[in-house]
């Protein structure tokens, strides 16, 4: 007879809607310091700031919270930026800035699963339209939503992933190995910059799960639980950083290997109003990686 652990297992598989296997990321090993080990394929990249350093040696400015909240605020009363306008251009950049690092093609497994993990704020919005773009770009991704609001918005949102056939979790997995066995990445988009105050359940206790994994994680814009300033060096620490519109004072304190710089549609005025001095995007992406 099956040990709770198998059961729990098949379980989670069937609402997956089949058998699947993640597969770690190739060329990637686990060293003493829990990092990944650089893969051939990265390449080289433009270094603009180390994870101590105060603004880059190009004067890139992180923002505190109460600043990225003004621009937030900004984009959308004085520039009429909708707020479900943003959430696609930010998910896009996501998805993006995965691909980049984490393509199909470098998973262990013919099948490319990806965990991604949504919050009940924009954060969580930013995660369901990463996981749609991820589909379209050949990964297998899966949604665990826990607190959904009951908004227009992001009930738009969940129905668009529902039927691309991206599989919500009935519940979260309670053991680390078993998200290493079953996916090969997990997106953190639970918390973001307007985050503050203690961590509430259930997000608590997969923060706490999420800590023990070894697949990597990709934050979205802050990892999450972190102070968006001071940061948090016992908390969640991810492989890779996406910061959204402008790097916060947290990622200062990020020490993953990638930090990329995604939301490309900061109007021109407005960097200069906040002295942001964004780097220039190449071409025609919409992501940016800072290190």
């Amino acid at each position: 007879m099956p040990g709770p652990r198998a059961l729990l297992g098949l379980g989670l598989l069937v609402a997956a809607g089949g058998v699947r296997a993640g597969g770690r990321c190739l060329n990637r090993g686990w060293g003493r310091s829990r990092g990944w080990e650089r893969a051939p394929w990265c390449g080289s990249h433009r270094a603009m700031h180390g994870p101590s350093a105060g603004p880059g040696p190009r004067g890139l400015r992180f923002l505190g919270q109460d600043e990225a909240q003004a621009i937030d605020q900004e984009l959308f009363t004085e520039y009429k930026f909708s707020v479900d306008q943003l959430m696609e251009l930010a998910g896009l950049s996501c998805a993006t800035a995965i691909a980049k690092v984490y393509p199909p093609s470098s998973f262990t497994t013919s099948r490319p699963a990806v965990l991604v993990v949504c919050g009940p704020g924009n954060n969580g919005g930013d995660g369901l339209v990463c996981a749609r773009h991820l589909k379209m770009f050949g990964y297998e991704p899966t949604v665990y939503y826990p607190k959904r609001p009951s908004k227009p918005l992001f009930e738009g949102l969940t129905t668009q992933c529902q039927k691309m056939d991206i599989p919500f979790l009935p519940e979260f997995p309670a053991e680390p190995a078993l998200i290493d066995e079953l996916y090969g990445l997990v997106v953190d988009a639970i918390f973001g910059f307007s985050f503050k105050g203690a961590v509430r359940e259930p997000f608590g206790s997969i923060l706490s799960t999420l800590g023990h994994i070894t697949v990597p994680i990709a934050s979205i814009d802050i990892p999450s639980g972190w102070d968006v300033e001071k940061g948090k060096a016992d908390g969640l620490q991810p492989d890779m950083l996406i910061s959204l519109t402008a790097p916060k004072k947290a990622a200062q304190h990020f020490e993953g290997r990638f930090h990329f710089l995604g939301g490309r549609f900061v109007p021109p005025a407005l960097q200069e109003k906040y002295a942001l001095n964004l780097p220039p995007y190449p071409g025609t992406e919409c992501v940016l990686q800072l290190t």
